[in-house]
């Protein structure tokens, strides 16, 4: 994985409708149609911890928020609102070959990276599958190939 540098001029929130305590990116290093690296640091009051870890529940929701802000990117829009507008819904109908080597301690910044390997867009829905991993520096932490479904509202 590249070195990122921490990008604060793309909002998480324009492009998923997560919100704390659920919300497990803090913010998007670099996306495109097809890719997307994302980082988040485990706070001390998340809601996945259990003894000082995060938990694998907590890694698996940080890797598919990752993944939806690829196609997370088609529903939101510059005249987005962020309370007031629910634009989609979205849900990860299946999950392939995970793996969880490490699980990462609270104080810690998980890049998580994914990839879009496929994709069907309906008019209103989005069907993708991606591969993606998260990492702990150079450590790799899990990976997995995750298939989401997104519908607009």
């Amino acid at each position: 994985m590249a070195e990122y540098v921490y990008n604060t001029l793309i909002h998480i929130e324009d492009f998923l409708p997560h919100r704390p305590p659920m919300l497990m990116v803090d913010s998007i290093l670099d996306i495109s149609e097809n890719h997307v690296v994302c980082s988040f640091v485990v706070q001390s009051d998340n809601i996945f911890l259990e003894d000082g870890f995060f938990q694998e529940v907590g890694l698996m929701e940080n890797m598919a928020q990752t993944c939806s802000s690829i196609v997370g990117q088609r529903f939101y829009s510059a005249d987005y609102d962020p309370i007031s507008d629910k634009r989609i819904i979205g849900f990860i109908s299946g999950v392939k070959n995970m793996t969880i080597l490490k699980l990462p301690l609270v104080g810690q910044r998980i890049l998580t990276e994914s990839t879009l390997t496929s994709k069907f867009d309906g008019d209103d829905y989005s069907i993708c599958t991606m591969v993606v991993q998260a990492r702990q520096e150079s450590e790799l932490l899990s990976t997995a190939e995750i298939n989401l479904y997104l519908k607009k509202q």
